[in-house]
């Protein structure tokens, strides 16, 4: 059956075209054939020929591909494929990594948050207004370019949604990666990783890399010996975030809850801090509204305010996971088609606490 009857057939079937495949370079069947892997050169001649030798076949993380034209025989496992078991066609993206998880190239994603979507922490989208013009005019800032930022402050207060915002809002991709995914198995791969998060940004530039969780690879030095050799990692992150390897249009933003626990060197390379608080009693009101319209159930009627003056040292993210979605499954589970103010009382009591304030001092350590 030739590649179109299979596309035709599978189409039938109700699945969609791939967005995204990654690939990773598993070899040849039979051992001995070649020692080294083929080199792909040209990264859109493989794509070409990639696409229309597969074309129609329906991708399946962690399935083979074999290659019939370019390296006779050579197998691809699909690490990832978005969407879920889709085909494979003339639109699809497809790249080959060499890591497990395709970090270094696999993440990027074009975002739909909105600045209106980051609830309060107008300092912070005040601030961020020199980043979208970078992002929008990277030429015209020159060396002058705010390529690192730290974005520090309780979790859940909105770090991650207001970087996916600065993107959505300038149109350009963001490599969202979790520190701990930097952290190799063995010395030199979690160096390997970073130049080719660097190098896979600077192909879609303008880009912002966005690092959660940056307190796990930038420990104060004083602490790292409870953490095994994290070193080589730090030097390749200084060396990218110093411009020794220019990267023209690459923004670095960095978050971390735990500020005055990173290493003095890494943190000194950041432009620009910006801090992210907790919300204030109206920005909870507004948290609490704005999220129960979206309920698949009715809300009867309630006093938001008086659930915000109880509720206030909590971060967005808790008031929306631990108090708005246990109200609306406890109705659920109750077969109920509203969702009470007694829910939201006893969600909010659940916690263990009456008053969530807390000494901020004692916030980012």
């Amino acid at each position: 059956m030739n590649a179109k009857k299979i596309h035709e057939k599978n189409t039938e079937l109700g699945k969609s075209t791939s967005e995204l495949l990654i690939l990773k370079a598993e070899g040849y069947p039979l051992s001995g054939m070649m020692e080294e892997y083929p080199v792909i050169e040209n990264k859109d001649v493989f794509e070409f020929y990639a696409r229309e030798q597969w074309n129609g076949n329906v991708a399946r993380k962690g399935d083979y591909l074999f290659d019939k034209r370019m390296f006779p025989d050579f197998a691809y496992r699909i690490i990832d494929v978005e969407p879920a078991e889709s085909i494979i066609g003339n639109s699809t993206s497809i790249i080959v990594t060499e890591e497990e998880n395709g970090i270094s190239s696999s993440e990027e994603i074009k975002s739909d948050v909105r600045f209106e979507d980051v609830i309060g922490q107008e300092l912070a989208k005040q601030k961020c207004r020199l980043i979208e013009r970078f992002l929008e005019e990277p030429e015209r800032f020159g060396k002058w370019a705010p390529r690192n930022i730290l974005f520090f402050g309780p979790s859940g207060t909105g770090k991650t949604m207001l970087a996916k915002a600065l993107a959505s809002k300038t149109d350009v991709p963001i490599i969202p990666v979790k520190a701990t995914q930097l952290i190799g198995e063995y010395v030199g791969d979690g160096a390997r990783q970073i130049h080719q998060l660097y190098e896979r940004a600077e192909e879609m530039s303008p880009c912002i890399i966005f690092i959660d969780e940056l307190d796990a690879i930038a420990l104060d030095r004083r602490f790292q010996e409870l953490r095994g050799d994290v070193s080589e990692i730090v030097n390749a992150l200084l060396t990218e975030m110093d411009g020794i390897i220019e990267r023209n249009g690459v923004c670095t933003i960095c978050s971390t809850n735990r500020v005055n626990s990173l290493d003095s060197a890494v943190r000194s390379r950041f432009e620009e801090e910006i801090e992210f608080v907790l919300p204030e009693e109206d920005e909870i009101v507004h948290i609490l509204e704005s999220n129960v319209k979206t309920f698949p159930l009715q809300v009867e009627e309630f006093d938001f305010r008086t659930l915000a003056k109880k509720a206030k040292g909590l971060s967005g993210r808790d008031i929306v996971e631990k108090i708005l979605k246990t109200a609306l499954h406890q109705a659920i589970i109750e077969d109920r088609e509203i969702v009470s103010g007694k829910d939201f009382e006893k969600a909010l009591a659940r916690l263990g606490r009456k008053d969530f304030a807390q000494d901020p001092t004692r916030l980012y350590v």
